[in-house]
């Protein structure tokens, strides 16, 4: 897959959140609010990739303290469908990680949804290891998949 070079990732800024919550409409059927994304504007791991002057992704994700082993959470993760299948999402995905191991994190997990084959297919090809299932996790029903990385053991970004 190539990336295009155009493609930016950068910290979001509050004038971004209009188009970070329509591609969260656009790509999810239980999106998030908007003021979900504005209580979140301050995390560092917030970013969007902008390609061609227009925001094309986005990725959110924190860290909580955890007795000396803190836990990233990747809250977020979304790519616009005119712009996918262009490397955008590994390369928000590469980002937030590296942000989110510059805070701290020694350990990364996400939710992912069973049946979202892409999406846990990048995952596990950036070193994500499926941990359990949560039953009934999103409010449709359907199930979660919880997926780890130990950022120590990952090797950063991979041409």
């Amino acid at each position: 897959m190539s990336e295009v070079p155009q493609v930016t990732v950068r910290k979001v800024t509050r004038a971004d959140l209009l188009a970070v919550h329509r591609i969260e409409q656009e790509c999810f059927g239980q999106p998030w609010p908007y003021d979900a994304f504005e209580n979140l504007l301050d995390e560092p791991a917030f970013l969007v990739a902008e390609r061609d002057g227009a925001i094309a992704g986005y990725a959110v994700a924190d860290v909580t303290p955890n007795f000396g082993r803190d836990v990233g959470h990747l809250k977020d993760i979304a790519v616009h469908p005119e712009a996918r299948g262009e490397g955008i999402g590994r390369r928000l995905l590469r980002s937030t990680l590296v942000r989110l191991r510059a805070q701290g994190a020694m350990v990364v997990k996400l939710e992912v949804r069973a049946g979202n084959d892409p999406a846990k297919a990048l995952y596990r090809s950036e070193g994500f290891e499926p941990l359990r299932r949560v039953p009934r996790y999103y409010q449709d029903g359907e199930d979660a998949v919880v997926m780890v990385l130990d950022l120590a053991e990952w090797d950063g970004p991979r041409s």
